[in-house]
């Protein structure tokens, strides 16, 4: 008798921790093969993730179903590590596994001095393989230990090609990563300290309104915000999106940032979820307000391709602040708040791998002087262009269905009662107008009059893989349905 997908379930989760980790030790002992081996392995990584998923939406929308939990060694918690998996971490393991593939494919094209694929390929998939345990981790110290994997990988890849400007920007990156992580660390300490006990389910039991539960809260977000990058905390972000490689930008911007804030929603959907007060709420929004303003503004006055792309980042990530209030109101907005998540990194990791192939063509990012390879390259403006048209929000894209969801989730609280809805409303509208200037700046050089220049010849892969990755984000509105059906299936969710 075959056995149900619920009974593989754990053996497939196993099977994908352990894949992850296999293709990081084999590139980083076999660094001549490595770009081989990152290939040919995002390919299984991505085929290991859609098996998992099938099996996961297989085994049924019962309770029962909706979690499957596996002690490594056969230790269970409190004693033992134990892996989860749900539908918020499925729906983001999912999105790694795409903007993955898509990032190891155009670094084909990319990376191509065989020092640099040595170095870049073994940190790469290190870098995965702990993003993949970050989103399986079910306890509080591994999650501090997948993320130092993913932050030092982050890191070392920022400076991987040597210049003054990288090595800049990994040091400057590397600090505030070291300040996040100790401040999370504490959080942690005080966790356990208080409670005896590391595992989130069981914290999520044990965990009350207290002083101690509350300076754990207040370090641990603390140090994610840091490392999302988000607003007032991101001084890090544009000078390390502006002297990484355009793959690493990528990966930065699409997955690790989107990484910090699935912890914070994490840890807020679960241990904090009794500190969540109004007051809270207002104070988080607020400060999404403020990145969606502050933010956009810089991406408006910036010179330099990579800069705007960054700047925007800032901006897109203000409105999964503004949602921390409406989830007081909506117990269903935390869905609507992954799939903008989810979006947001399919469209931002394509907009920086086009952003680098035009720079590469054009030996420089300044886009006053862009004019001529962006009339040149006509596809790789179409995958700016489409992906923008994303960030903006326009009809029958991904982007539009997120920030109409967002929306909803704003009118229903001010429907509820709450005037500082109108605000969050407001926002949300105004943000996409503000992303329409910043997405036109971009690619207006384009429609200039003027001379066509293409530049230094680049690989195919650079040429379509962006492409091929804003076609997806547009059409992720097609595909809402599922993925927030495959959300309901998370337990514990506010």
């Amino acid at each position: 008798m075959s056995e149900t997908p619920a009974a593989m379930l754990p053996l497939a989760i196993s099977g994908l921790v352990a894949l992850s980790l296999a293709l990081a030790i084999l590139a980083t002992i076999w660094p001549r093969q490595a770009h081989r081996i990152g290939g040919y392995g995002a390919v299984l990584m991505a085929a290991a993730v859609i098996t998992l998923s099938a099996l996961f939406l297989a085994a049924g929308p019962e309770p029962e179903n909706a979690a499957t939990r596996v002690a490594l060694g056969g230790w269970e918690a409190p004693l033992g590590v134990m892996l989860h998996l749900d539908g918020l971490s499925m729906t983001l393991l999912v999105l790694t596994a795409v903007v993955g593939l898509a990032t190891s494919l155009y670094s084909l094209g990319y990376v191509h001095d065989p020092i640099e694929r040595r170095q870049f390929w073994p940190l790469w998939l290190w870098l995965w393989a702990g993003l993949n345990m970050l989103l399986l981790s079910g306890d509080a110290f591994n999650l501090y230990i997948s993320l130092e994997v993913v932050s030092l990988s982050a890191v070392a890849l920022v400076a991987f090609t040597g210049t003054a400007a990288a090595v800049s920007g990994a040091m400057r990156y590397l600090l505030i990563n070291i300040l996040g992580s100790l401040s999370f660390l504490m959080g942690v300490v005080l966790l356990f300290g208080e409670h005896g006990v590391l595992d989130l389910v069981l914290l999520e039991a044990r965990t009350e309104i207290g002083p101690t539960e509350l300076m754990a809260a207040v370090l641990m977000t603390a140090g994610l915000m840091l490392k999302a990058a988000l607003f007032p905390l991101h001084v890090w972000l544009a000078p390390a999106h502006g002297s990484a490689p355009a793959p690493v930008s990528a990966v930065l911007s699409g997955l690790v940032v989107t990484g910090s804030f699935y912890l914070i929603l994490r840890l807020w959907m679960g241990p904090f979820a009794p500190l969540a007060t109004p007051a809270f709420g207002i104070l988080v929004g607020l400060l999404g307000v403020a990145a969606l303003i502050w933010g956009s503004a810089q991406a408006l006055r910036s010179g330099r391709l990579k800069s705007i792309v960054a700047y925007s980042t800032v901006a897109q990530f203000g409105y999964l602040l503004i949602a921390f209030p409406l989830m007081l109101v909506d117990s269903g907005a935390w869905k609507v708040v992954v799939f903008f998540a989810v979006v947001h990194a399919l469209a931002k990791a394509s907009v920086f791998l086009a952003a680098g192939t035009l720079q590469h063509a054009a030996g420089h990012d300044r886009l006053a002087d862009m004019g001529a390879v962006l009339r040149a390259r006509g596809r790789t403006v179409f995958a700016l262009g489409l992906a923008g048209v994303s960030l903006m929000g326009l009809p029958f894209t991904g982007g539009f269905i997120a920030k109409y969801l967002l929306l909803e989730a704003g009118l229903s609280t001010i429907l509820a009662g709450s005037l500082i809805g109108v605000l969050w409303v407001i926002a949300i509208a105004g943000g996409g107008l503000l992303a329409a200037g910043y997405v036109l700046r971009m690619v207006a050089p384009a429609f200039h009059r003027g001379p066509q220049n293409p530049g230094e010849a680049v690989s195919p892969w650079m040429d379509w893989v962006p492409l091929g990755l804003a076609v997806v984000a547009a059409a992720a509105g097609f595909a809402g349905t599922l993925t927030l059906h495959t959300l309901t299936l998370t337990p514990g969710a506010p």
